[in-house]
């Protein structure tokens, strides 16, 4: 392995070996990966798809990284796989994976795939298809993003280090909302403040003012703020990829006397929420205490969006902002497990809260720790 792969090699063959238990159990011969996450989860290394690109793992022989010429040599840098087949940017993988494929006698394997990937339009299925006519083309769901689920250790570690940035990154982009400031200067600091704190160059995440519930997901305004504005500031900083997320409102002078009994009233809900995440619970209990505590105050006549849902690998060339593995909704059944992260969030009344949860085998740690409250900027009249 060369001293660019982040993780020790026993995380790889572990991830190596979880994932060969599935296709043993699922029958099936080869896993092909072809999104972002589920390469760079195994492989240590994922690009875009620029050009189609995938990881092949077969159940008994060595893994195989299928990538254009252009890209070949960053992926050695990056993975442990040793066997990286190529093609020009101007060829069609499909013969290309066809043939590496026959040369290791697998043309006419069994192969797994996510039939849900964004990575496998119906064109490139066909194409997959038809480079492949002795190959049997099986669904074997997200696979890879369920065993992303549980992280390990040298995964939680990055993830503190990812909340620390966000803290710092929060109170420096609150700083920022002054009358005059703009929504950008917050932004612009936010994503300075990851760069140099050691995370990934990314967006800032969604930065907006707004009432209600619904603001969450506003567009970045250039318009100056004043006295009176409440800003919401959700921050997702990466490092190697690996998010935290946190969000606050940030009020402009005093917050009115109806947005601070909202937020009271929200965070005393999120807080009984987050201590129920404990392994064991299930996933709707879990989600109905803040989605019917919301409901009974008043704060909103019903609760359309999740709760929260699971947190850790983002490839930067993504085109999933979050990762709804598993979300907390009222009809998640499903059990929380020990080594889940989360990111629990909730908005009503104009106030917004949240924070990335890690669930322990003695219950929720927080990882973010930005004091739970509006953040209030004091100005003068």
């Amino acid at each position: 392995m060369t001293e660019d792969v982040l993780f020790p090699a026993k995380e790889y063959a572990d991830r190596l070996a979880a994932l060969r238990h599935r296709m043993e159990a699922a029958g099936v011969e080869v896993a092909l990966l072809d999104e972002i996450e589920a390469m760079t989860w195994i492989s240590g290394y994922g690009s875009s798809l620029n050009r189609w690109r995938c990881v092949v793992v077969p159940l008994d022989a060595e893994p195989f990284f299928l990538i254009r010429a252009l890209d070949a040599a960053p992926c050695r840098q990056r993975t442990w796989i040793k066997d990286i087949p190529t093609y020009r940017d101007w060829e069609d993988p499909m013969p290309a994976l066809a043939s590496a494929l026959a040369g290791r006698g697998l043309s006419g394997a069994r192969i797994g795939l996510d039939f849900n990937s964004y990575a496998m339009s119906v064109r490139r299925f066909a194409q997959l298809k038809a480079a492949l006519p002795e190959a049997e083309l099986v669904d074997i769901g997200p696979v890879v993003n369920e065993l992303r689920l549980i992280k390990s250790p040298a995964e939680i570690a990055i993830l503190r280090r990812s909340a620390a940035v966000a803290d710092e990154a929060l109170r420096r982009a609150a700083a920022a909302c002054v009358p005059g400031g703009t929504q950008r200067d917050a932004a612009r600091i936010a994503v300075s403040t990851y760069v140099e704190l050691g995370a990934d160059p990314s967006p800032a995440g969604p930065i907006s003012a707004g009432s209600g519930w619904d603001f969450l997901h506003g567009h970045l305004s250039d318009a100056p703020l004043s006295r009176g504005d409440v800003v919401h500031i959700e921050l997702t900083p990466r490092i190697a990829g690996y998010s935290a997320r946190i969000m606050r409102c940030v009020t402009l002078g005093p917050p009115t006397p109806a947005l601070a009994a909202a937020a009271e009233t929200l965070i005393a809900l999120q807080d009984e929420q987050i201590a129920a995440l404990r392994p064991g619970a299930r996933a709707h209990d879990v989600d109905a205490i803040l989605r019917e505590g919301v409901i009974r105050s008043g704060l909103r006549p019903g609760y359309d969006n999740i709760t929260g849902y699971t947190l850790g690998l983002y490839a930067p060339q993504t085109p999933r902002t979050s990762d709804f593995t598993r979300i907390l909704h009222p009809g998640a059944d499903w059990t929380v497990e020990a080594g889940m992260v989360f990111h629990i969030y909730a908005s009503a009344g104009g106030a917004s809260i949240s924070e990335t949860v890690l669930v322990r085998e003695d219950g929720p740690e927080l990882l973010t720790r930005f004091p739970r409250g509006l953040i209030v900027n004091e100005i003068g009249n």
